[in-house]
C-alpha cells in the first residue's frame, strides 16, 4: 500500500505539477480577458478560475478536464449584468449551479448530448464574432457598442479616429499572439497569451505610452453575498436555466471531446455535471463568473502530460497564490492588450474544423442559422432557432422517402423504396408509384426500417390496383418484414403475386425460396434453372451496388492472397474470410491439395497458379484452407477404396499420401472416432510443407516476403481455426482461445 501511494505521488510530481503550471500560465490572462468581455469585475474571472480548478477539478467526473470562466458564456453574463446588476448575476450563477447539481443527481447528464453539436458550435462562433467586434473598438481606443450590428456600423468612424499609442499596443499584442506559434519549441514553453500581455506591458512602460491600465479597485472591494434579482420572475427563471444548460452542455461536450485525447479513466458525465453544479454555487457565492469546462485549457492540460485531476486542482491553487501575492502586477497590463487578446480569442472561436464536421453531416444550415440568429437577435433566441431548425431537419430525414426506378433488359421494372415509411411520406410515395406504367412486371424492394399503417395502406392499395390492371408485383423486404406482417393480418391476401421472402446473398437457394413460390420460367416458357434465376437476381439487385468496384477492378487485379481450398460446395472463401472482389486469387480442387514438386501423377494446374500468384501478381500470403468432414481425406484414409471406379479421382488422391503418412506417424495406424477431422488438419499442415518444395516460394518465405498460413473450417460450428505448421504436438489456435490436442 505504501509503495502504491509513493508511486502515485511520484507520478503527480512528475506529470501533473508541470502540467498545472502550464495551464495556470494560460488561465490567468484568459480569465482576465473573459471577465472584461463579460462586463464583470476582473477579479471575478480569477475567482472562477480558482473555483473551477479546485472545486470542479476535485468533484468532477473527468480526470483531466480544466474548468473556469468560459468565453461562450460571456454574452449571457453581459446581458445579465446590464439587466440585474453584478450581485444579482452572482445569485443567478449560484442558482444555475443548484440546477446543475439536481440534474447530475437525477442522472440527466446524457440528455445534454442530445443537443445538436451544430447548435453549440454555431452559438460559440456567434459569441466569438460578437466578442471580436466589441473588443476591436477597445483596441482602436474607443468603446464597444450595445450590439454586433452597431459595432459594425460604428467601425469606420472608429478607424478614422485612431488613438496612436493604444492602437500600437493592440497591434503589438495581436502580432505576438500570431507569431508565437512559429517560434522554436523552447521559447513556446511560455504560453502565447502570457507572452503577448507581458510584451505589451513592458513596451508601454518602457516608452511611456498613453494607454488605459487595468483597474482592480472595483474588483478588490469588500465581499458581499449575492442578492436576489429584481424583476419578472419568469425572466429570472429563464436566465437561471439558460446559464445552467449552456454551461452544462459546454462542460459535457468538452469532457467527451477530451476523453478522446487521453488514455486514462473515462469521464462520468453525471458526476461531472454534479461537480460543475457545486463549482457554480461556490463561484456565485464568492462573486465569480459562471464556471464551465473549457476546451483550450483542457487541451493544454492533456498535451502538457497531465494524468490525474491533481493538475486541474493545482492550477486553481496557483491562480489563488498569484491573485493574493502578485495581483498588483495585473495593473501593469494595458486594457487595450486584454482587448486584443479577446479579439483573437473571438476569431478562433469561429472554428473552420467545426464547419467541416457539420458540413459532412448536412448540418451547415443549423450552424449558420444559429450563428446569424445569435448575432442579430440574441443568445437565447439564436439557440432556440438553431434547435428548432435541427429538429425540423431531423424530422425531415426521418420522413424522407427515396424511390429509385430502373428498367431491366428483360422489361421488368425494379423499384427500390428506402427510408422510414410514415404517413408524412405518403404523398411523395403515392406520386412516385402512380408514375409506374400499367400492366408491367414490378420488382418492389423495400429497404426500410419502419412502416406505419398509412404507408402500408398506400403501398397495398397501389399493388392491388396495379395487379387489377394486369400487372405483376413481387415485393422483397430487405430487412424486417413490415409489409408481410401487415398484409398477413388481412382476411384475404391476393394470390396473383405472392410475397417473396427476404433474400440473403449468403443463404442457399433452398433457404431463400418458399415452397408456395412458383418456379420461374424463361422467355420461351421453359422452367428456369436456379443458377439462371440467381444471375437474373444478381443483375437486378447486386450489380448496381458493386458496379463501381468492378469498374475500378476491370483495369487490373491486385490480390494480396493466394487462397487454396477445397472444391466442397459448403466452403465459401469470401464468406469465411470477410473478403471482397479483388482480394483473393483462389484455387479450388479436391482436398485442397498442393502436389509436391516432381511428384506423380504430374499436374501443372496448381503449380501454374502458384507461379502466377507469387511471380506476377506478387501476393504476400498463400493460405491453404481445409475443412471438417472432407470427402477427399476420407478417400485418402481408405487407401483410395472410397474413390471407387473413378480413375481420375484415385490418381489425384495420391497427392494426399504424404498427409496420410504424417497422420500415421503422429496418430498411429489405429483409427479413432475423430481420425478424419485430425487428418483434415494434418493435411493442411502437409500442404504448407509441400509449398516449400517450390524453390521460388521457399526463397520468398525465407526472405520474409511471403507468408504461409493454414486455416481449418469446422463446418458444424461455422468456425475458422488457424493451423500452425507441422510440429510434434499439434496446436490448433482459434481466434478466441487456444486448443492443444495431444498426439494420442
Amino acid at each position: 500500500m505504501f509503495r502504491d501511494t509513493q508511486s502515485s505521488w511520484m507520478s503527480t510530481l512528475r506529470h501533473d505539477v508541470p502540467a498545472s503550471l502550464v495551464v495556470f500560465l494560460i488561465a490567468v490572462p484568459l480569465s482576465l480577458g473573459i471577465a472584461m468581455a463579460s462586463g464583470a469585475p476582473l477579479a471575478a474571472g480569477l475567482i472562477a478560475a480558482v473555483v473551477g480548478g479546485v472545486v470542479a477539478g476535485a468533484l468532477g467526473g473527468s480526470a483531466v478536464q480544466v474548468s473556469g470562466p468560459a468565453a461562450g458564456l460571456s454574452l449571457v453574463v453581459v446581458d445579465l449584468v446590464h439587466t440585474y446588476g453584478w450581485r444579482a448575476t452572482c445569485m443567478i450563477t449560484l442558482l444555475a449551479g443548484a440546477v446543475q447539481l439536481v440534474l447530475g443527481v437525477l442522472k440527466a447528464a446524457r440528455a445534454a448530448l442530445a443537443v445538436s453539436p451544430a447548435v453549440i458550435h454555431g452559438m460559440l462562433a456567434a459569441v466569438g464574432v460578437i466578442i471580436a467586434l466589441s473588443q476591436l473598438h477597445v483596441v482602436l481606443g474607443g468603446s464597444p457598442q450595445k450590439s454586433a450590428v452597431a459595432n459594425v456600423l460604428e467601425l469606420p468612424g472608429q478607424i478614422a479616429d485612431l488613438h496612436g499609442h493604444k492602437v500600437a499596443v493592440g497591434i503589438l499584442t495581436i502580432t505576438v499572439l500570431a507569431l508565437w506559434t512559429r517560434l522554436p519549441r523552447r521559447v513556446k514553453v511560455i504560453p502565447a497569451p502570457l507572452a503577448a500581455l507581458a510584451a505589451a506591458a513592458v513596451t508601454a512602460w518602457a516608452f511611456g505610452w498613453d494607454v488605459t491600465r487595468v483597474d482592480l479597485s472595483d474588483s478588490l472591494g469588500e465581499w458581499a453575498f449575492p442578492v436576489l434579482p429584481q424583476g419578472d420572475w419568469h425572466l429570472v427563471v429563464t436566465s437561471v436555466l439558460l446559464v445552467a444548460l449552456l454551461a452544462g452542455c459546454e462542460s459535457l461536450l468538452c469532457s467527451v471531446a477530451i476523453d478522446g485525447m487521453h488514455g486514462g479513466r473515462r469521464v462520468d458525465l453525471d458526476q461531472e455535471l454534479t461537480g460543475q453544479g457545486v463549482a457554480n454555487m461556490v463561484s456565485g457565492a464568492l462573486g465569480g463568473l459562471p464556471v464551465a469546462g473549457v476546451i483550450v485549457r483542457s487541451t493544454a492540460n492533456v498535451r502538457a502530460g497531465a494524468r490525474t485531476r491533481w493538475s486541474a486542482i493545482l492550477h486553481g491553487v496557483w491562480v489563488l497564490v498569484f491573485a493574493l501575492g502578485f495581483g498588483w502586477t495585473i495593473t501593469l497590463i494595458p486594457l487595450e492588450a486584454l482587448a486584443a487578446l479577446l479579439v483573437l480569442i473571438g476569431v478562433q472561436m469561429v472554428n473552420l474544423g467545426h464547419i467541416r464536421k457539420v458540413h459532412g453531416h448536412g448540418e451547415v444550415p443549423v450552424y449558420m442559422v444559429t450563428m446569424a440568429a445569435v448575432i442579430l437577435l440574441g443568445l437565447a433566441e439564436g439557440v432556440l432557432a438553431g434547435l428548432a431548425l435541427a429538429a425540423l431537419l431531423a424530422l425531415r430525414r426521418l420522413t424522407w422517402v427515396t424511390v429509385l426506378k430502373r428498367e431491366d433488359r428483360d422489361g421488368r421494372l425494379n423499384v427500390t423504396i428506402s427510408g422510414s415509411l410514415t404517413f408524412l411520406g405518403v404523398p411523395r410515395l403515392t406520386h412516385e408509384l402512380r408514375t409506374i406504367p400499367a400492366a408491367t412486371t414490378v420488382d418492389l424492394d423495400l429497404n426500410i426500417d419502419f412502416m406505419d399503417n398509412g404507408a402500408f395502406e398506400a403501398i397495398h392499395s397501389w399493388r392491388l390496383d396495379h395487379e387489377r390492371m394486369g400487372g405483376t408485383v413481387v415485393i422483397d423486404e430487405l430487412h424486417d418484414e413490415w409489409y408481410a406482417l401487415a398484409a398477413s393480418g388481412a382476411r384475404t391476401l391476393p394470390a396473383k403475386s405472392p410475397l417473396k421472402a427476404p433474400d440473403r446473398w449468403w443463404l442457399p437457394w433452398a433457404h431463400r425460396r418458399r415452397e408456395q413460390e412458383p418456379v420461374s420460367v424463361s422467355h420461351d416458357g421453359a422452367p428456369e434453372c436456379l443458377l439462371t434465376a440467381g444471375a437474373r437476381e444478381y443483375h437486378r439487385r447486386t450489380a448496381p451496388l458493386v458496379r463501381p468496384i468492378f469498374t475500378e477492378l476491370a483495369r487490373k487485379q491486385q490480390p494480396s492472397h493466394l487462397f487454396i481450398t477445397c472444391a466442397d460446395s459448403r466452403i465459401m472463401p469470401s464468406l469465411i474470410t470477410a473478403s471482397g472482389p479483388g482480394d483473393l486469387f483462389t484455387v479450388r480442387n479436391i482436398g485442397n491439395l498442393v502436389p509436391r514438386k516432381g511428384s506423380e501423377p504430374h499436374d501443372d494446374s496448381v503449380v501454374a497458379a502458384i507461379e502466377y500468384a507469387t511471380q506476377v501478381l506478387g501476393v504476400h500470403t498463400i493460405t491453404v484452407c481445409g475443412h471438417s468432414g472432407c470427402g477427399a481425406m476420407a478417400g485418402v484414409l481408405s487407401g483410395g477404396v472410397q474413390a471407387g471406379s473413378l480413375p481420375g479421382l484415385r490418381r489425384w488422391l495420391r497427392h494426399g499420401d504424404h498427409s496420410l503418412a504424417t497422420f500415421i506417424e503422429t496418430e498411429g495406424e489405429r483409427l479413432h472416432a475423430g481420425a478424419l477431422d485430425v487428418l483434415c488438419r494434418v493435411n493442411v499442415q502437409q500442404q504448407l510443407e509441400n509449398l516449400r518444395t517450390y524453390r521460388k516460394v521457399d526463397e520468398q518465405v525465407r526472405a520474409g516476403k511471403l507468408e504461409l498460413v493454414g486455416l481449418y473450417f469446422d463446418i458444424g460450428s461455422a468456425r475458422v481455426h488457424l493451423v500452425p505448421p507441422l510440429r510434434p504436438t499439434l496446436c490448433v489456435k482459434t481466434f478466441d482461445r487456444t486448443v492443444v490436442t495431444s498426439e494420442d
